[in-house]
């Protein structure tokens, strides 16, 4: 079962985004707020997406991608808000969402955004096997996972996807088309500029000093490298 999870607290907008999203397949699960929406999670540890608006009564957005990200980091996120300051897309994204949706959308376009993000949540098979060692990290690509000296790094499943493309191209220089096209799909709808937020979030983890990375380098003008 496709599970989803809603959180709008607009009647007539969640019924719409509910009503789009079950022709798409899915199974929806509706919360009008967040509290609401972090007990279903709670309930429901196969939801796979969650769609999250941005401004609620009581614990808002942000708060609810925070929690939600400290217990689950394969679940995929995205904020939908009626904001277009370009700040509030970069909270919604260091707080640990893969995406954001700008109100108002299209039906086609909230349907393709949910299911770009659904595949890289590992809601379908990957056929992918093996580890990929670059010292001090190790890839694991059968489960998914991340190691720096030993130690787990906690990724969403969109940031290992980053990183994944990374260890595959050590020392490439890969522009920032080539990683939203790779990671988001060549069907995206969005800004590059994600890809640039999902590196600041990135360096956070992996990097001795995220304000003089030496991992994940810049190439100005073009993009990132991965940096052995």
């Amino acid at each position: 079962m496709r599970k989803v999870l809603v959180l709008e607290d607009e009647a007539n907008i969640r019924s719409f985004v509910v009503i789009n999203l079950k022709r798409a397949g899915y199974d929806t699960l509706e919360a009008s707020s967040g509290e609401q929406a972090l007990e279903l999670v709670r309930a429901n540890p196969d939801i796979r997406v969650a769609l999250l608006d941005v401004m609620l009564p009581g614990i808002d957005g942000f708060e609810v991608c925070r929690r939600i990200r400290a217990d689950n980091s394969k679940i995929g996120i995205i904020m939908l808000t009626a904001r277009t300051q370009e700040m509030d897309k970069v909270t919604g994204l260091m707080t640990g969402a893969d995406d954001y949706v700008t109100k108002p959308f299209s039906p086609a376009e909230l349907t393709a955004r949910v299911d770009a993000l659904y595949r890289r949540t590992g809601g379908e098979p990957v056929m992918d096997d093996g580890i990929i060692r670059q010292e001090p990290f190790m890839l694991n690509t059968r489960n998914r996972t991340l190691e720096k000296n030993g130690q787990r790094v906690k990724l969403t499943q969109v940031e290992y996807a980053v990183i994944k493309m990374f260890m595959d191209n050590p020392g490439k220089a890969l522009s920032r088309d080539e990683i939203l096209e790779a990671v988001w799909g060549r069907d995206y709808f969005g800004e590059v500029k994600i890809v640039d937020v999902n590196i600041r979030r990135l360096r956070l983890k992996v990097e001795d000093d995220p304000q003089n990375p030496t991992y994940i380098t810049t190439v100005w003008g073009y993009g990132y490298k991965w940096g052995f």
